[in-house]
């Protein structure tokens, strides 16, 4: 009685844990990667000392959105310059972070200047901050867009920390026209924001080409 008495009293110290379904048709963005929710209801409220030991993994992606039929309604040519920059900063980045300890040595040797100690460091410091504020923007940019049969999915390509391409997933109620999101229709440079999340993304119809433009202005809104 008192073993069973100490296991119900455990078993009440026990958060309640939601289960989760795959819920890709209404909510929330889908990348190939992982799912993300909004909303109080995905987010599971767990005490604190369960918060730190205890994670949730998320949900797994929806492979029927991945095999719908998309059709191209936005391009921009200019994304494969940008991943021809961004790997090329990864290159960079990359010799000068093996060369530095190379230099480092040769200067405990006695067989480098501190000049060249420096300039190397300097050299190396640059590069990789120059890689991360290139690559935060970069993969912001809208390379294409694509909407499915039904016109409920946005398909979103952009590119990854790496250069790579990235499909994400997003309903269309969920984006915001560009009278919502606050910009004009003339502007250069016009934002792709969602409305159950504050990440914010870029594109252009100046720079980039609308290839659709009934199922474009469906989407964001009438352009003209």
């Amino acid at each position: 009685m008192m073993m069973s008495a100490r296991l119900i009293h455990i078993s009440r110290l026990i958060p309640r844990l939601p289960l989760y379904r795959c819920r890709c048709h209404h909510a929330g963005l889908v990348s190939q990667a992982h799912v993300h929710y909004s909303g109080d209801r995905a987010r599971p409220r767990m005490p604190i000392a369960f918060s730190h030991t205890l994670q949730i993994q998320p949900v797994s992606f929806c492979s029927d959105l991945a095999s719908r039929k998309y059709d191209l309604i936005y391009a921009f040519p200019a994304i494969k310059g940008l991943r021809a920059l961004s790997r090329l900063k990864l290159m960079q980045t990359g010799i000068t972070a093996v060369l530095l300890p190379a230099v480092y040595y040769l200067y405990l040797q006695g067989q480098a200047s501190a000049l060249l100690m420096s300039y190397s460091t300097g050299i190396a410091v640059f590069a990789g901050v120059m890689l991360y504020s290139i690559s935060h923007y970069v993969r912001r940019v809208v390379g294409m867009m694509y909407l499915d049969s039904t016109q409920t999915i946005l398909k979103v390509s952009h590119l990854t920390f790496w250069g790579h391409r990235r499909d994400l997933y997003v309903p269309v109620s969920d984006v915001m026209t560009l009278g919502d999101s606050g910009d004009s229709k003339g502007e250069p440079i016009l934002r792709l924001k969602r409305y159950s999340s504050s990440d914010t993304m870029y594109f252009s119809t100046r720079l980039g080409q609308v290839v659709d433009r009934n199922a474009f202005e469906k989407v964001f809104g009438s352009l003209s």
